[in-house]
């Protein structure tokens, strides 16, 4: 293991920065240092992906208040998560570990919420590699509609959802060298995808909507009355695209000068992200030809009716590939960054099997076990697709449900044991508890919108099953808990130890 702290030791070399801190965190090195600050940074661009959650969901987004939520909630969401981000980066540069978020609720506020953390992230995440699996399935279908005439059914989406998570995890196996580089390349095809996308929708239609149609065109398709509680619906969409930026946590044993690294790319993906995904969203809205058609489009996603519309067939189906590879690597960056939390999570005896799961193999340094059961689990929460119509936008409820509490919970803790806290060399200074308390409230309004109803009247087919599978996750976590917590042991780092020692003294007789 060439570069790691094992082979360091065996030639009695000091340890660097990286993994003297890692060592103060009670961890050693396991895993290859091999990204930078930019590769780190692309892999929660590639996480986030404007042309995965964004694009995705634009249907949704449709129907769920139309053109005017679409824009405006986009914009509105937009700040709320970058608080939450520019929080939870402050915390990530004082602990730079794989397991990220629990780990920082253990140093913060003890092993109990650690452990409700960890399984709300990872639900998060395997939420996550289902959303970002099954929608590359239905972009495949659609591009596939549009060359060969094919009709996409439940039984095939299912079926090419199932070969992409088996790409997926095999490329993973293969090492972080070919994760950095494909992180690489995913920031920037996204970025020069978007580029290629706006101009396309902007200069070549003949006509395009006026102002007032993106801005102020609203749409009820939900089933339910309430104008209110169809734009907060609406807001699921910027909601998942802007989620997943905790990559860069989960890949920070892996990156050089993580301390500065891992923290800048949570924020700087989230800026970026919001910015180019709110040209794209405009450059879309602007260019549709027909929103009747649009909605109703036979290829089952109506940003391939707009490229249709818009641009002809030749090029809908080239920029319809253009998305389906941004797409495949967002999908990629985030089995990669799920195989790395079930990894340091077993790491920890967390999990059901652990002894399985914090396996890492000698030659590659990568945990294949932890790879193939994101995938497994992936696979079983996209299973309701084969009877529900709403599906997918639960399973993209899932993952925020689990990604937003779990984010919000070390910044929560943070605020209410300021003492425990030492802030790293990446922080917010004076604006830190503002913008802590405002990324905390947003994250609880945010949670129990999205366990709401999404489509009435419910139904067995439009039944939101995210409250189910967050039950199921607690309810798992909570019975793991009485039987396997006593094999959980998070270390302490040496900051929180001192000042553990430091509080015993202060209250000894």
């Amino acid at each position: 293991m060439p570069g790691s702290a094992r082979a360091r030791r065996q030639r009695s070399e000091p340890l660097d920065d990286d993994e003297r801190t890692l060592e103060e965190l009670g961890y050693t090195q396991q895993l290859h240092r091999r990204m930078g600050a930019f590769g780190t940074f692309s892999a929660s661009l590639s996480a986030i992906s404007i042309m995965s959650g964004t694009l995705l969901l634009l249907g949704y987004g449709l129907n769920s208040g139309g053109p005017a939520v679409v824009v405006w909630g986009w914009l509105a969401v937009g700040p709320p998560v970058l608080c939450l981000a520019a929080a939870l980066a402050e915390i990530t540069s004082r602990y730079p570990t794989s397991g990220g978020l629990y780990y920082m609720a253990r140093q913060l506020g003890g092993e109990r919420w650690s452990w409700y953390t960890g399984w709300l992230n990872l639900l998060g995440l395997l939420g996550g590699i289902a959303a970002q699996g099954y929608g590359i399935a239905t972009f495949t279908a659609a591009w596939a509609n549009l060359q060969f005439g094919h009709v996409p059914t439940p039984g095939s989406l299912l079926i090419l959802y199932a070969v992409v998570l088996a790409l997926h995890a095999a490329l993973n196996l293969l090492g972080t060298r070919l994760m950095n580089v494909l992180t690489s390349l995913s920031a920037w095809w996204h970025l020069a995808g978007a580029v290629v996308i706006t101009g396309a929708l902007t200069l070549v239609p003949s006509h395009h909507q006026p102002a007032g149609f993106v801005f102020s065109e609203f749409t009820n398709n939900t089933g339910w009355s309430s104008p209110v509680y169809v734009v907060l619906l609406g807001t699921l969409l910027p909601c998942f695209a802007l989620a997943g930026y905790d990559t860069s946590a989960h890949l920070s044993e892996e990156t050089s000068g993580a301390s500065v690294a891992a923290a800048r790319g949570i924020v700087r993906s989230v800026a970026v992200s919001w910015i180019a995904g709110g040209i794209l969203l405009g450059a879309l809205l602007f260019a549709v030809q027909d929103y009747a058609t649009t909605l109703g489009s036979r290829t089952g996603v109506p940003v391939a009716q707009i490229f249709l519309d818009a641009l002809g067939v030749a090029t809908a189906k080239t920029l319809l590939l253009v998305i389906i590879v941004a797409q495949f690597l967002c999908g990629y960056t985030v089995t990669a960054a799920t195989s790395r939390m079930i990894y340091a999570f077993a790491r920890d005896g967390a999990l059901p099997g652990s002894a399985r799961w914090r396996k890492v193999g000698r030659r590659t340094a990568i945990p294949a076990n932890a790879v193939w059961l994101a995938a497994g689990v992936a696979f079983v929460l996209a299973l309701p697709s084969l009877y529900s119509a709403t599906a997918f936008s639960a399973v993209t409820a899932i993952s925020v449900v689990g990604f937003t509490p779990a984010y919000a919970i070390p910044v929560l803790l943070r605020l209410r044991h300021r003492d425990r806290f030492t802030p790293g060399p990446w922080h917010l200074g004076r604006w830190s508890r503002p913008i802590g308390w405002v990324a905390v409230l947003w994250a609880a309004g945010a949670t129990v919108l999205f366990l709401l109803p999404q489509s009435g009247p419910v139904t067995a087919a439009t039944f939101n099953y995210t409250p189910v599978a967050l039950l199921v996750a607690l309810v798992m976590a909570a019975l793991w808990w009485r039987v396997g917590h006593r094999s959980y042991g998070v270390p302490r780092s040496s900051t929180a130890n001192a000042h553990d020692q430091a509080h015993h003294i202060m209250e000894a007789p």
